[in-house]
């Protein structure tokens, strides 16, 4: 079962896959659709475009992100996606079982929609849903701790004890990398602001990549950057398209501030240290200090220079000063959910969770089909223990 297993990752911002066993995902690419007009039928009906993955550069206001906030909403684009990923694996292993890291946001009818597409549509030989908190705690080699995930389009907390997660204790965010990437689109470029310009999209990404950092003191990396003088840093600058060069602003280069005081950037708090403090602290309290000692920091947003070392300080300064706390943190901390289902595929223990093709055929049938696609509606609680 889990020697030729295609791990599939989806999240909000990018798509993670590839096979188990890999120590990172063969494939990742950004989680985008575009719809763009068929030259035979150029007309604006929807049944007239044709979609593709990604930005379509003749078309770059097409593009829109199938899942967004964890929330699958456009199931056709996330169909797309997951067919252009199995016909690529498939081709060195064609009847390859699958595993999709899923939110815990998904409804039931979500996880069904998600058995219709991959058994009927895709024909896959079996399935396993994991839940993709619980993948980056298996991915760091505990089974106790607290999973601090900030990605594209969350940010979450889920404290976890010998595997199971404690869900009144878990804490969501609703803002992210996407928050943070609308906040420079505004703050570089103002009224022009126009998130589907392939210019403006560029100059922001390489300034989240290249050039923002956490400060561990947010008054003194103001001072500092304040006291420089005008076109001392070089890598304070980018370029217009006409070649003219624009200084950024001490808070652009601080911009990753937004997950530490949210207020500032006009987003709901609480932070994400205060979230982790209060999801900690409604744990049981002879549990707090193991919790607090396994504290794991993944998602693209944590691998910001200073980010985890901030995470540590503002536990450690005013909350927990009389505990040991540690941030656990890796190289790879972007993959942690496809690394933590590839080791998970690899666990004999799971082999009742996984579905296979016969088994939904069977519920499938036994509900008395009469239209694809609307299966369980003779019994809406088909398979919801198991998903």
């Amino acid at each position: 079962m889990a020697s030729r297993t295609i791990i599939i990752d989806h999240g909000s911002g990018f798509v993670k896959s590839g096979f188990s066993g890999w120590n990172e995902p063969q494939m990742v690419f950004p989680s985008i659709v575009n719809y763009s007009p068929c030259r035979e039928n150029p007309g604006p009906s929807y049944a007239r475009r044709h979609l593709s993955l990604g930005i379509d550069i003749f078309h770059p206001d097409t593009y829109s992100y199938p899942i967004q906030r964890g929330r699958i909403l456009n199931w056709e684009g996330v169909e797309h996606i997951w067919s252009f990923i199995l016909k690529k694996h498939r081709q060195e292993h064609e009847e390859s079982p699958v595993l999709v890291a899923e939110s815990f946001l998904r409804e039931p009818a979500d996880r069904r929609k998600t058995l219709e597409i991959m058994f009927e549509l895709l024909d896959v030989p079996s399935l396993l849903l994991a839940d993709q908190m619980a993948m980056s705690l298996y991915a760091s080699g505990l089974l106790t701790g607290v999973v601090v995930d900030s990605g594209y389009g969350l940010t979450r907390v889920q404290p976890f004890h010998l595997g199971h997660p404690l869900r009144p204790s878990s804490k969501m965010l609703e803002f992210a990398g996407q928050d943070l990437s609308a906040y420079l689109f505004k703050s570089l470029f103002k009224e022009e602001c126009n998130q589907h310009n392939l210019f403006q999209m560029e100059t922001v990404d390489t300034t989240q990549m290249s050039k923002c950092y956490v400060p561990q003191n947010l008054e003194e990396a103001l001072d500092f950057h304040q006291s420089l003088p005008s076109g001392s840093d070089e890598s304070n600058i980018y370029h217009l398209p006409d070649g003219t060069p624009v200084e950024l602003t001490p808070m652009q280069r601080l911009a990753p501030e937004m997950f530490f005081s949210p207020q500032m950037f006009d987003l709901p708090g609480p932070s994400i240290h205060q979230a982790v403090v209060d999801s900690i602290k409604t744990c049981e309290a002879s549990m707090q200090p193991l919790l607090l000692s396994h504290v794991m920091a993944c998602g693209g947003n944590t691998l910001y220079p200073g980010f985890t070392k901030r995470l540590y300080k503002e536990l450690t300064t005013d909350h927990f000063s009389c505990t040991k706390s540690t941030v656990w943190v890796g190289s790879s901390r972007n993959f942690t959910v496809w690394l933590g289902a590839s080791v998970m595929a690899h666990l004999s223990t799971y082999k009742s969770e996984w579905m296979t093709k016969e088994e939904y055929v069977e519920g499938r049938d036994r509900c008395g089909t009469q239209e694809r696609g609307h299966w369980w509606g003779g019994n809406p609680h088909l398979f919801e223990d198991r998903y």
